[in-house]
Parts: C-alpha cells; sequence; structure tokens
C-alpha cells in the first residue's frame, strides 16, 4: 500500500492523524505531541506510513523544527525572562544539571559509550514548558508564583540546552577522534555565534540605535520596524520568519543545527518592533504571533513530531529488552528532578517548600527540544542505538504523562486545603 502512495498522500494522512491527535489531547489534557508520535508509530507498524520517509516528508519536517523552535523562543516575553533571571537561576541550573547527570550515568551503566551517555544527558535536561503551563491551567494556577518560577527556569534550561546542543553534537558526530584543536575551534564557533546573537539583539535590531551606526547609509537609516512596516505592517509574519531563518542559516554555517539559531532570533525579537503604524485596533505583534503559532503548532510542526513517531518500529525484542533501561531511568528522573528543583527553589529562589514542590513536578515533562535532540542524533546522525533511542521515548512519554497527574494532585497541598502528615 505505502509504495502506491505519493508523499502528498503520505502528507495527506499524517495531517488526519494530527487531528486525531488533537482530538485525544484535548480529551485527556495532555500534551498533542504525545499523540503525535504514537500516530507516526502506529502508522508505520500497520503499513501506511513508510519506515523510511521521503525526501519530501523529511524537508517538511526539517522546516517543523525550524518553525516550532522559532515559535517557542518567539512566546517568551524578553523582559519579563530578564527580570525573572534572578530569582530562577538556581532551579535551572540544579534543576537541569541532576537530570543531566542521573541520565548519564544511567546511560553509561547499560551502553558503556560516552557519545550515547551525552546526548541522552542532553535529550533529558531541557523542560518542557508549555505541557506545565497547559497543566497548571487546568488547575486554575496558570498566574501563580510557581507558574513564573517554571516559566523562567524551564528557558533558561532551553538556552543551556542550545548551547550544549552547538557543543556536543558536532563532536559526538564526527566520524574521526577530534583533537584538541578541533574542540577548541568548535567551541570557538558556539562562543562566536552567541556573541552574534547579543550583537543583532542589542545593536542591530533596536529601532533607536547607536550614533556611528545611524550614520551608515541607507542601512543606518533603517530598522527593524521597517521591516515589519512594509506594506503596512501586512507582511510582518514574513519579516519574522525570515530573521528566522537568516538566524538558522548562520547557525548552520557555524557548525550548529539551524533549529539553535531559530530559537535564538524567536527570543531577541520584542513586541515594541511591532508597535508601528497608527492603527490603535491592529496588533501586529499578536498577529504575527498567531500566524506563527498555527504553522507551528498546527499543520508543520505536527508533521516532524509524526515522521519522529515513525521511528518506532514495534520491535518486541527491542522493546521488551529496554524496560529496565526505563525503568531506571524513568524512576531516577522523577527523584532527581523533583528534588533538586524543589531544592534549588527553596535556597536559592526562596519558594516555599509547597511550591518548590510544585515547580518541581511542573518540570518533570520533556517536550520539544527533547525530541529534537533525539532527531538529530538517531534520525540526521548515527549516534543514538536503538536501544538508547527507544528509551529515551519511552522515559519522556512516562514523564510527560506524571506531569498533570502530580500538579493535579499536589494542588490541594500547594493551596492548603491539605496538609501532609508527619510522623
Amino acid at each position: 500500500m505505502q509504495s502506491e502512495l505519493s508523499p502528498l498522500a503520505h502528507l495527506a494522512i499524517i495531517w488526519c492523524g494530527v487531528f486525531v491527535a488533537i482530538v485525544a489531547a484535548r480529551k485527556t489534557k495532555l500534551t498533542p505531541v504525545l499523540y503525535y508520535l504514537a500516530v507516526g508509530a502506529i502508522l508505520v507498524n500497520v503499513g501506511v506510513l513508510p519506515e523510511e520517509s521521503h525526501a519530501f516528508i523529511r524537508g517538511f519536517a526539517e522546516i517543523g523544527i525550524v518553525l516550532i523552535m522559532f515559535a517557542l523562543g518567539f512566546e517568551e516575553s524578553t523582559s519579563n525572562f530578564i527580570t525573572s533571571i534572578k530569582r530562577s537561576w538556581g532551579i535551572a541550573f540544579f534543576g537541569g544539571i541532576a537530570p543531566f547527570a542521573i541520565t548519564y550515568a544511567v546511560a553509561d551503566y547499560f551502553w558503556d559509550d560516552t557519545e550515547i551517555s551525552l546526548i541522552c544527558g542532553l535529550a533529558m535536561t531541557a523542560t518542557s514548558v508549555s505541557l506545565a503551563m497547559v497543566s497548571l491551567k487546568e488547575v486554575n494556577l496558570l498566574g501563580s508564583r510557581a507558574a513564573s518560577g517554571i516559566m523562567t527556569s524551564a528557558v533558561l534550561e532551553d538556552i543551556a540546552s542550545l548551547a550544549l546542543v552547538a557543543v556536543i553534537v558536532p563532536m559526538a558526530a564526527g566520524e574521526t577522534e577530534l583533537g584538541t584543536g578541533e574542540i577548541v575551534w568548535i567551541l570557538l564557533q558556539a562562543l562566536l555565534f552567541f556573541v552574534a546573537i547579543v550583537i543583532i539583539g542589542t545593536v542591530i535590531l533596536p529601532h533607536e540605535r547607536i550614533a556611528w551606526l545611524m550614520r551608515i547609509p541607507i542601512i543606518g537609516k533603517l530598522g527593524v520596524k521597517h521591516l515589519f512596516a512594509f506594506g503596512e505592517g501586512q507582511h510582518a509574519t514574513l519579516g519574522a520568519l525570515t530573521l528566522a531563518a537568516l538566524v538558522g542559516v548562520l547557525a548552520h554555517y557555524m557548525g550548529m543545527h539551524p533549529a539553535v539559531g531559530a530559537y535564538m532570533a524567536g527570543l531577541i525579537l520584542k513586541e515594541e518592533y511591532f508597535h508601528f503604524l497608527d492603527h490603535p485596533k491592529t496588533n501586529y505583534y499578536e498577529n504575527t504571533k498567531r500566524i506563527v503559532d498555527n504553522v507551528a503548532f498546527s499543520w508543520i510542526g505536527p508533521v516532524f513530531f509524526v515522521d519522529l513517531g515513525t521511528k518506532i518500529v514495534f520491535d518486541w525484542d527491542i522493546v521488551v529488552s529496554v524496560i529496565p533501561e526505563t525503568i531506571a531511568l524513568t524512576v531516577g528522573m522523577l527523584v532527581v528532578q523533583v528534588t533538586s528543583s524543589a531544592l534549588s527553589a527553596r535556597y536559592t529562589g526562596h519558594f516555599t517548600w509547597s511550591e518548590g514542590m510544585m515547580i518541581g513536578f511542573g518540570m518533570l515533562g520533556r517536550a520539544e527540544l527533547a525530541f529534537v535532540v533525539m532527531d538529530i542524533a538517531f534520525v540526521q546522525n548515527p549516534i543514538l542505538s536503538q536501544e538508547a533511542f527507544y528509551t529515551l521515548m519511552f522515559t519522556a512519554f512516562f514523564l510527560n504523562v506524571s506531569v498533570p497527574v502530580t500538579i493535579a494532585w499536589w494542588k490541594p497541598y500547594y493551596t492548603g486545603e491539605k496538609r501532609l502528615r508527619s510522623g
């Protein structure tokens, strides 16, 4: 059946599956990402989709990665993020180091491969902020102090994880042993990229720029507002996506994945850049954000997750063989993530114990960035073994399911309706 279908037919089937996944996610109040992966796994195992995706679908999925990461960066408020760093840095640091360490230790014990252990640790480091926010919204805690702590900490973790992706993945994907010079060059490229991002965000994009830059002919008189205001704001989304693509290309030429650049492009874009023209009834920022979110999370981005799900071919020998690894990693992550986040929230962010525990439960999820790392390390580069890939996928599934369950369970203790019994 699959050999008779064109790539366009495969895309239509995938989009039908996305509809089913969205309905299932709403009914169960879980992240749609889980169901996108499940749709891909089911369709490939029943023979509807091929195990080896067509180049057209892979290209679509690659665009999806970039759009997802750009949308995630774009939805972050730069000013709110900066003001919350002081209180949440410890949660991000200790809540990121501990999961990385336990994952590395488990992977090293079972597979005894440094590159696999590093990638596994990297995949399990970043937290799914969207899953935590949806779960908190369901229990009417979206505006709580715990929600603010989770949001900022998760963004800090994502940025740190992206920096590690930029450094570790090129090193792990190398076919030959890297010498000191090559490692230094990779680190230097990553550093130069983030320096370039800082320059773009603080010097080039702001409309009111420094004096010497304003004196440059033509370019000095133009700012990012001119780009977004082109055609009376009708092409603001095109301008934003163009910036994402250009920064993604810059990241690619500096040895990193384009998704890293797209995320940073979204992060440095500010709402004030879209305040142009005298149209008080038109919010160009919200219009652009709505379009970007729709493209990233509704019809292009989901193709990436469904395509990744097609890599889960049910070889029962492999599924059974990774049960010990999955149990060890899932239990280790549950204990370490909650404990490290709660302790750091209490002692570095001065949250209460009940808030610290809620933050720990909210940071259990693993979604977009984790799966991007798995795709890069398993689909695009032969770094992860099949056993490691399955273990990470199953562990991410169980961790994501635990987020809404634990948050709902802890809410009465968080609000003071119940108290834990001591002794």
